[in-house]
């Protein structure tokens, strides 16, 4: 008896809906610093730290990567408001990204695409061969207007719109079901939103030293008018802008933190108006509760005010760990293997929530899951074990693909950097 794949198109999204797609549920301090991976912010007026890596921020981007692929693997919407996992991510890439702003913009820029672009393409290739294998055709695939197609092929390649897939690719009775293109490629939308804050940056880092009120609440604004329906922009542009408007305030905060701003407002008052942000953003979900309710991936305004609140709490908390505290330290390999792979683990764990489908439909043949109890068991746990094995999964793409990381920043390649190697290396040193 074979189970369906749990991050079909029934279950909510981890974002607004973009690309055309109904939404699945689904170490020491290097010279110039990861895109994804979250570094010392410090303000420019504190006093001087010695050089190295942040770990609570660290922390928040190991805890923003696990919450990602638990949400889509069993869908829950609660875990959208219990931790707003793009915000944060996107928060902590806007603070590094105010912090290598130092440097002149354009190179600034170029290293950051370079960085990203590599595993991307080590990505693409892989799922664009599945999808050719499968006898998909962009030529003649309905949703993307023939020759068009060809031409949003190279989204896969620089991610500035929608790379184009097949809906249906396939069948259900097939080794990965039939939706796993849909599932492989959405993760981009991230990828997208990205890139577009890297290259607006320079203009808003500009903006935000010279008014920075007005920066950090425009946003907001905007998602006020194309993410209520106050303004429609169709297609793809309407859902860049939305991704743009709803996570905008978080990148900008970033650059709060980074400056300083944030440290500089007292506790109290910036805890106060968090939580007014997020009151609003509650209320807002509680009229505008989509297909899979309190999601508030399908609720844009909520999402950004959520986020944009939640955000500030996190940042004026910032107790810029140099070392993690005794109770957290015996993840702090894990959290550093996580902030030196979060491109690949990201890019690659929602294909691998899909791969895992097979794998667990081969316990149904072992000889002892023959009868109608042990099915009902495993019929009801099925999420459980593809969680336990989705783990183990991304350790095989770490270990086989996430060197392309090191390569893309120019850095010797690397199997499994959870820093082990250069505590001992530092230890040798002290002694």
């Amino acid at each position: 008896m074979s189970h369906g794949h749990p991050t079909g198109t029934g279950r909510g999204a981890e974002r607004t809906p973009a690309f055309g797609v109904p939404r699945q549920r689904t170490t020491p301090a290097f010279p110039e610093p990861d895109p994804f991976a979250a570094t010392v912010t410090a303000p420019d007026s504190a006093a001087p730290k010695k050089p190295g890596r942040d770990r609570y921020l660290d922390l928040l981007r190991t805890i923003a990567l696990v919450r990602v692929v638990v949400y889509h693997l069993f869908g829950w919407a609660w875990l959208t408001v219990l931790f707003p996992s793009m915000g944060v991510m996107f928060a902590l890439a806007g603070s590094l990204m105010a912090r290598s702003l130092k440097r002149p913009a354009l190179g600034v820029i170029r290293s950051r695409v370079r960085r990203l672009l590599p595993p991307l393409w080590v990505f693409g290739a892989t799922v664009l061969t599945l999808m050719f294998l499968g006898g998909w055709n962009p030529l003649k695939d309905p949703d993307h207007g023939g020759t068009l197609g060809l031409v949003e092929l190279l989204n896969y390649v620089v991610p500035v719109g929608a790379p184009p897939f097949p809906w249906h690719l396939g069948s259900t009775s097939g080794l990965l079901e039939n939706t796993w293109a849909v599932q492989a490629a959405e993760v981009l939308w991230y990828l997208r939103a990205y890139l577009w804050f890297v290259l607006a940056s320079p203009l808003l880092l500009w903006a935000f030293r010279r008014a920075p009120w007005v920066t950090l609440l425009a946003p907001l604004a905007l998602t006020a008018v194309v993410g209520t329906g106050l303004v429609t922009i169709p297609g793809e542009t309407g859902n860049a802008i939305t991704d743009f408007a709803v996570y905008g305030g978080c990148w900008v905060l970033g650059f709060a933190h980074h400056d300083g701003l944030l440290a500089r407002i007292p506790r109290y008052a910036a805890v106060s108006v968090s939580a007014l942000f997020m009151a609003f953003g509650l209320w807002w979900a509680s009229g505008h509760l989509g297909p899979d309710g309190w999601d508030l991936n399908d609720i844009p305004l909520a999402q950004a005010a959520w986020s944009f609140g939640f955000v500030v709490i996190l940042l004026q908390y910032s107790p810029s760990w140099q070392v993690l505290p005794r109770g957290l330290a015996r993840w702090d390999r894990l959290i550093t293997l996580s902030n030196n792979r979060a491109v690949t683990i990201y890019l690659w764990h929602n294909l691998l929530i899909v791969a895992a489908v097979p794998l667990i439909d081969l316990l149904y043949r072992l000889p002892f899951m023959q009868s109608p109890g042990a099915e009902s068991f495993l019929d009801a746990t099925d999420d459980w074990w593809m969680f336990a094995l989705v783990w183990p999964l991304i350790g095989v793409m770490i270990l086989t693909t996430g060197w392309v990381e090191d390569i893309a920043a120019k850095r010797r390649p690397r199997l499994w950097p959870d820093g082990r190697g250069s505590k001992a290396r530092r230890a040798r040193q002290a002694a």
